[in-house]
């Protein structure tokens, strides 16, 4: 049996004034009941016109304003020494005075608060093959005179690549193992990569520790695609002081296995001899120099550059570390000593600057009472600022 039309017509009337009563309901409904609002939480207002569904609204608190603000707190390590380089301990961070771009700042001084995360990068490329034994043996050393308790430590080795052979840990046997896993490999010295991939490590670890970074290496870089003004302003952004061992450059030269030689592959016709001579293996084996050709270049090499700062000595003089030098095993001992006592004689100077508002590089000095003491810290560090800061600047 088939419907009337006007059936139809009227069923259809009748369901449009049904679903025209019920938004009617709803919308009273919605306007009779407040809503209950809680922060973060998805709200059930009615959608506005455009708004989709996967477009939440939301509803700020008017009574809960939300700022946002930056501290930056900086760690100035202070080494103080007399005159004759003796350690200076006793002072109170009443006897300092520290400038932030010649604006002076309240500074606390508590190291016990600030445990060490070091970094120890070393040369291992085909040059230092044979000084690697001694450097595989400072694990403990490390340990006792360096990290202490609560220090942790990361191992990195480096020739044309950049490699962590173990992660910041605290247990000595894992540092141990690292460094006897360290292997001779190129004739690359990627010193810069290194020393900012030891900073990229050190970033991560949080800001109340202190962050050290110790590179065991000749003073040359050797393909590095980094220049160490990059790495120094790394070091400066992350609070990072460096030190480093100075692997003397003429005692890795003579002590290392010469490269092989690439085989000469010229028929013996083509090689000229002066005044007629007849090439003999005796000749042939006078003709190659060996290793003592890059020896002889390196010794120019340094003389030519002695008024030129080396990578290791930018890094150290401006991030407020020290270099050593390392000749031999007992030299190496000693260097590691001196490290570890300089570490935990610093009086480490921290504050939240009074002028964060300027962008750019912040200048650190610090004075101590007594005139007749050295001091030694970082150079400075940067700072992004804030727009009113940047304006303001520019204004002046």
């Amino acid at each position: 049996m088939q419907n009337h039309p006007a059936d139809r017509g009227i069923y259809n009337i009748s369901m449009k004034m049904l679903a025209g009563l019920l938004v009617a309901s709803l919308l009273m409904a919605q306007q009779s009941t407040p809503l209950a609002w809680q922060p973060g939480a998805p709200q059930s207002t009615p959608l506005a016109p455009g708004v989709r569904q996967s477009e939440p609204l939301t509803q700020p608190a008017a009574d809960k304003p939300t700022f946002g603000a930056t501290v930056r707190i900086v760690m100035a390590p202070v080494t103080v020494t007399d005159r004759n380089g003796n350690i200076i301990d006793g002072l109170m961070p009443s006897d300092f005075r520290l400038y932030d771009n010649g604006k002076l700042q309240r500074v606390t001084e508590d190291m016990t608060s600030h445990p060490l995360s070091l970094v120890v990068a070393v040369q291992a490329n085909a040059q230092v093959e044979k000084i690697l034994p001694q450097i595989q043996k400072i694990g403990a050393l490390l340990q006792a005179q360096v990290l202490g308790d609560n220090g942790e430590a990361a191992i990195l080795e480096f020739d044309h690549r950049v490699q962590t052979l173990t992660d910041f840990t605290s247990d000595p046997d894992k540092v141990v193992a690292a460094l006897k896993k360290i292997k001779a490999g190129s004739w690359t010295s990627r010193l810069n990569d290194a020393a900012l991939e030891s900073i990229n490590l050190l970033k991560t670890r949080p800001a109340t520790r202190r962050r050290a970074l110790l590179l065991i290496s000749e003073s040359l870089d050797k393909g590095s695609q980094l220049k160490p003004r990059e790495v120094l302003e790394a070091a400066e952004f992350a609070n990072v002081v460096i030190y480093s061992v100075d692997i003397s450059h003429v005692l890795a030269s003579l002590t290392a296995t010469p490269p092989p030689l690439a085989t000469d592959t010229r028929p013996p016709g083509a090689v000229h001899m002066p005044g007629g001579n007849v090439a003999t293996p005796t000749t042939d084996s006078q003709l190659q120099l060996g290793n003592w050709t890059p020896l002889i270049k390196d010794i120019f090499d340094v003389t030519k550059g002695v008024f030129v700062k080396n990578p290791l000595e930018v890094f150290t003089a401006y991030s407020g570390g020290r270099q050593y030098t390392f000749l031999d095993q007992r030299a190496l001992d000693r260097a590691v000593s001196d490290f570890g006592a300089e570490l935990h004689s610093q009086y480490l100077l921290t504050y939240s600057p009074n002028n964060q508002q300027e962008p750019g590089f912040h200048n650190i000095v610090v004075q101590v009472a007594r005139p007749d003491l050295k001091i030694r810290t970082r150079d400075g560090y940067y700072l992004a600022g804030t727009p009113e800061g940047a304006k303001a600047t520019k204004k002046k």
